[in-house]
């Protein structure tokens, strides 16, 4: 493999080689005495700049130091004072470190932060705000510069955006709001800092800033504005007003840029190189909070958040006009993110003894597991390791190490394959003669069960509010759906018992109920709208099983004589057509017995028969080789450039996208229709209600059970209506004490 690889690389070999001898021979011209730098004439933020630009990030580190030493202190106008900056715990000079021997991550001088501060302040007027006067005169000037000017003719826009002790915003605690309502100017108002003398008290602060914040008359942007409106609250201010988000307008324009983080957009598009937080914190675990920062540096850094997202809320939203998706953004995307904040908010209750319960059991039938495949096994080997699976499957007999000789399905790079495709096809293999890879697929299964969920959900509970408060975002996935993390409450696994079982542990407070409202065939009734089919509309008209009704169509048999394995068949045409499935894909499903010619049988019966949908699914191939892009129902749009590509199988993943995204994209505009529908009436309706979980295409909530059948009603009702499509909306309702129940 390596003397092919060489090989292969032949002709860049001479290259290479030079490019890692050290030259002995070149001629210099200076000596090192004239290429000193004298540290009070550098040009500080250009140097910094330059070695930004190549790259040299721990020797950018290394010169902050150096050139902080000798830099002028920064004023007190458009800087963040001239307090001196904070002493550190410990200081080492700049000279004792070099290219190979870098500067400890906790080596923050105070040097090296007044450098810091000097390259802040040059990027803009920026000001950290230490007095009650100081905080006053901002406040005033901010109300007149954003309140609305008559009917019709809004303020300037104001952003903002928190410092906070942790990450977690449900229990963190502020260090500060930073604003910016004018292009390159900016202010930080700081309530936690190594400074006391010269911060503000919260009380005072929120005094003050709450009721511009709470104003729904002054318009409002932020960058990644959940975290900021959950950190707020937490501090007892309900933000109001906002009219923007910079990080979901880069969404909308394009859903698959690579990230929307603030500091990588602000490059892009503004080309602004915001300072780096581990500049100001580091990190690993050197990192520190960042209320332990001087505010010599942490004010700019602050002030320079605002400033830029008030920048990109400009540039971004004039993009989103220009592409006519100001009404998507506006009346659908930037009000998702109150929803979605409220969820965060709530929470779910989560009852670890039950988690701790269903471990335990688990670690139990694990270990007897254990014991059966070292049974099945040849010979003792490591259950956790892929490579010596591998050996035991597929060695023979007679092999160093040994195995029971089975023919290897699927290799890598590095050998054959044992993943989850592999160890199910040698299960339902009749001449697989072990039982060794089903066990090891329950192992597996069980093991993840276990560490992936019940552990880690355990260590997801706040202990503050006994509740689990899951991040949902809506700028992650190309679609246009929602997706969570921390944990990833989608991913929980219901297809097996076990995996069900887990949902158990999610429980209602006491006196209250779990209610779960979910679309039923959601996507299914999109594509029928979308594509006009009449014998899909008809099918779903009727209210008759959708699957079966596909079944008798494409088999051409009356409904009574519909085969449970008829049925199977066209229930896995309906949900793989969105997705591009292909004969080979089908027969795989199906499972033994299905040729890839029965299989592309079904697929050309089911087209012929729903010849509208076929004929839709070529549209949106059609629509994304003329414009690049396909658009959703409410014309968000997913760029699709692989459908230019000359690669057939690149080309062919961008058909596949194209039919996809539009499917997908447009159930998923649904659900956040009816989600905003929900959020808004709620309050009025059924006060005593909470939205607590998005899950696909299932709403979650936690509501007294005398209100239940109130809430179901007013829920089930924005259900059904978010949309009127061709054919009726259906939302089947389930609850309990616990998400498991029925």
């Amino acid at each position: 493999k390596t003397g092919e690889a060489i090989a292969a690389q032949r002709g860049i070999l001479p290259l290479s080689k030079s490019l890692v001898v050290l030259k002995d021979d070149v001629v210099v011209d200076f000596t090192l005495e004239s290429a000193r730098v004298d540290p009070g004439r550098a040009d500080a933020v250009a140097l910094l700049d330059a070695i930004h630009q190549l790259g040299f990030n721990r020797i950018a580190q290394e010169l902050r130091g150096w050139l902080g030493a000798h830099a002028p202190k920064v004023g007190s106008g458009g800087g963040s004072g001239s307090a001196p900056a904070a002493p550190v715990a410990r200081a080492a000079p700049a000279e004792d470190f070099g290219l190979f021997n870098p500067p400890p991550e906790d080596v923050f001088t105070a040097p090296a932060l007044d450098g810091l501060a000097m390259q802040a302040s040059a990027r803009g007027d920026y000001r950290t705000l230490r007095t009650v006067a100081e905080l006053d005169a901002f406040v005033a000037s901010a109300r007149q510069a954003c309140a609305p000017k008559s009917a019709g003719s809004p303020g300037a826009l104001l952003a903002f955006d928190t410092e906070t002790t942790s990450l977690n915003p449900v229990s963190t605690h502020l260090c500060g709001i930073s604003m910016s309502f004018e292009p390159g100017k900016a202010v930080y108002i700081p309530i936690r800092s190594p400074e006391p003398e010269t911060h503000l008290d919260e009380a005072a602060v929120l005094a003050r800033v709450g009721p511009l914040l709470t104003d729904a008359s002054i318009r409002k942007t932020a960058h990644n504005a959940k975290f900021d409106l959950i950190a707020l609250r937490a501090a007892g201010v309900r933000v109001a007003g906002l009219a923007g988000d910079s990080m979901v307008a880069s969404y909308v324009v394009d859903a698959t840029r690579s990230t929307h983080k603030m500091d990588a957009l602000a490059e892009a598009i503004l080309e602004h190189r915001c300072i780096p937080i581990t500049d100001l914190i580091g990190s690993g675990r050197h990192q520190r909070r960042f209320d332990e920062a001087p505010l010599s540096i942490a004010g700019p850094y602050a002030a320079e958040d605002a400033d830029v997202a008030l920048r990109l809320a400009i540039a971004l939203e004039a993009q989103v006009d220009a592409m006519g998706l100001g009404e998507l953004y506006r009346t659908t995307e930037v009000p998702l993110v109150e929803v979605l904040a409220e969820l965060e908010w709530n929470g779910i209750k989560v009852d670890p003894d039950e988690l701790e319960r269903q471990r335990r059991g688990l670690e139990v039938r694990i270990g007897a597991l254990r014991e059966r495949i070292e049974q099945s096994a040849p010979r003792p080997f490591n259950i956790d390791s892929p490579k010596q699976l591998a050996e035991i499957l597929f060695n023979g007999p007679d092999d160093s190490p040994s195995g029971l000789g089975l023919k290897v399905v699927k290799r890598t790079k590095t050998g054959a394959s044992t993943d989850v495709e592999v160890l199910e096809k040698l299960t339902l293999d009749p001449t697989v003669e072990t039982l060794l890879p089903a066990q090891i697929l329950e192992y597996r299964q069980l093991t993840k069960l276990v560490g992936t969920y019940l552990v880690a959900l355990r260590e997801a509970i706040d202990a503050k509010t006994g509740r689990i408060h899951a991040s949902f975002h809506q700028t992650v996935t190309a679609t246009g759906r929602l997706s969570s993390s921390d944990p990833n409450l989608q991913n929980i696994p219901i297809r097996s018992d076990v995996g069900r079982a887990i949902r158990r542990a999610f429980v209602a407070a006491p006196g209250n109920v779990l209610l779960s409202l979910d679309y039923s065939q959601i996507e299914l009734r999109v594509l029928a709208h979308l594509s006009q089919d009449p014998s899909l509309i008809a099918a779903f008209e009727a209210g008759t099983d959708i699957h079966r009704a596909v079944a008798a169509e494409v088999y051409g048999a009356a409904l009574i004589d519909v085969t449970d394995e008829q049925r199977s068949a066209a229930k896995m045409v309906n949900f793989g057509i969105v997705y591009g499935i292909t004969a080979w894909g089908l027969a795989r499903r199906l499972g033994a017995g299905t040729s890839n010619e029965r299989a592309r049988q079904i697929i050309d019966d089911y087209k012929r028969r729903f010849s509208g949908i076929d004929a839709f699914l070529q549209r949106c191939v059609q629509e994304a080789h003329e414009h690049g892009f396909v658009a959703t129902i409410l014309g968000r749009r997913r760029p699709v450039p692989q459908i230019l590509s000359r690669n057939g199988a690149e080309r062919a993943l961008g058909e596949r996208i194209a039919i996809n995204t539009v499917v997908q994209g447009s159930a998923a505009d649904l659900i956040k229709c009816a989600m905003l529908r929900i959020y808004r009436e709620l309050p009025s309706r059924v006060p005593s209600a909470r939205m607590l979980l998005q899950i696909h295409d299932e709403l979650v909530f936690e509501v007294p059970e005398c209100d239940r059948v109130a809430l179901e009603a007013a829920v089930r009702e924005a259900m059904e209506g978010a949309m009127q499509l061709r054919v009726p909306l259906v939302v089947s309702s389930s609850y309990g004490t616990n998400w498991a129940e029925e």
